[in-house]
């Protein structure tokens, strides 16, 4: 498959300068990264697409072999072409630290402190439906990176401290020419930290942090749903040498419950009532989410299924004023086990009833015979 010319990836002129290219890659890099468009396979090939267009034109040597010899000018790996052979993370880290990073890359290096970000954590946190109705404070006990206080995050022993890397002068990064090329690698002597530990701090081997648990405190807001994510910034693992913490997202799942059954903010639940309650009426208790008893009144001939809706008695909306609704189905349950004079009970009040008293299966019934006579009738 043949590549896409890289002015026209870019949406740019071949005379374009060099502040109209930054700024077309801007916004097309933005609109097409993975964190905003996640699961989308086809976004993260038109963003690898859009940074080795914008890593070739931006280079003014790169350019100009471009513009003489097309794509041609780097095949067969010639002159440093832009390729996606190292980590594709790595690479959107060089690129995106040049416009969104934490100040300008000095020398071309990705991270010439040495400090690299923790990594973001996951908690996974199931709560009951109450909990969910209520909010709870948490408390989480999770083993994490924290910074090493014996170094305070620096990796070096006490009395010393990390050295500007000697091969890539702290830079993080190593530049050969081919040519009239320049091709830029990750250092090989410090990986691109910028920085080397000749004598390590001996409680965390020279990484900056060490393994601890730690007890967090999180408030968890009434009306939180099965699947939602609560962030804490900050509370991730921490930093290599002195590096910025990443973040720490939980979680919730709902524990199911043995009553209700949730959809939105709305709680739905089944109770059966007799068949004499159903037939004369009645009225029967539910407890509620907020722990009061609501009276519910069957009318005389109700029928299994039948609904009924308690306005303001369901679930809050999150960070809302807003009540869902509980919706009470009634399940007329047929009595079992008869003994000899219940049976003679029934038989005798089937037989006062009439189509009035079942209107509904005597309807049913007629219209199953209408069908059948009107089948018959035809042939």
């Amino acid at each position: 498959m043949s590549k896409r010319d890289y002015y026209e990836v870019l949406g740019v002129s071949r005379t374009c300068t060099e502040v109209e290219l930054k700024t077309s890659f801007r916004k097309l890099a933005m609109q097409h990264h993975p964190d905003k468009n996640p699961g989308n396979v086809e976004a993260e090939i038109k963003f690898k697409e859009i940074n080795e267009a914008y890593q070739t034109l931006s280079d003014g040597q790169k350019r100009a072999a471009y513009d003489r010899y097309g794509h041609a000018a780097f095949a067969n790996g010639g002159a440093g072409g832009p390729g996606f052979d190292n980590n594709f993370s790595d690479f959107m880290s060089d690129i995106f630290e040049n416009f969104f990073g934490e100040g300008q890359r000095r020398g071309g290096g990705r991270a010439s402190s040495g400090r690299e970000r923790g990594a973001d954590m996951r908690y996974n946190l199931e709560i009951s439906l109450d909990e969910a109705f209520h909010g709870k404070n948490a408390e989480l006990k999770i083993p994490t990176a924290v910074t090493c206080e014996v170094c305070s995050g620096t990796g070096a022993k006490a009395g010393s401290k990390p050295k500007p890397c000697p091969t890539c002068g702290g830079a993080g990064r190593v530049r050969a020419q081919q040519g009239f090329f320049s091709i830029e690698r990750t250092c090989p002597n410090c990986h691109g930290r910028g920085e080397i530990i000749d004598d390590p701090c001996q409680g965390c081997g020279g990484a900056g942090r060490v393994t601890r648990e730690r007890t967090l405190s999180v408030n968890i807001p009434a009306g939180v749903e099965d699947g939602t994510r609560i962030r804490l910034a900050g509370e991730g693992e921490a930093g290599l040498r002195g590096g910025p913490p990443g973040d720490l997202y939980i979680f919730l799942s709902l524990k199911a419950h043995p009553f209700y059954q949730r959809d939105g903010a709305d709680l739905f639940c089944r109770v059966p009532v007799s068949m004499v309650t159903a037939a004369m009426g009645g009225e029967f208790d539910v407890p509620t989410m907020d722990g009061s008893d609501a009276k519910v009144k069957v009318p005389e001939g109700t029928q299994s299924g039948k609904q009924f809706r308690l306005k303001g008695k369901g679930m809050p909306v999150l960070r809302s004023r807003d009540v869902g609704d509980l919706y009470i189905q009634v399940v007329v349950e047929t009595p079992q086990n008869l003994t000899k004079r219940q049976r003679e009970l029934l038989m005798e009040f089937d037989g006062e009833c009439s189509k009035e008293n079942h209107p509904e299966s005597s309807g049913f019934f007629s219209r199953v015979r209408e069908f059948f006579d009107g089948l018959s009738g035809s042939h």
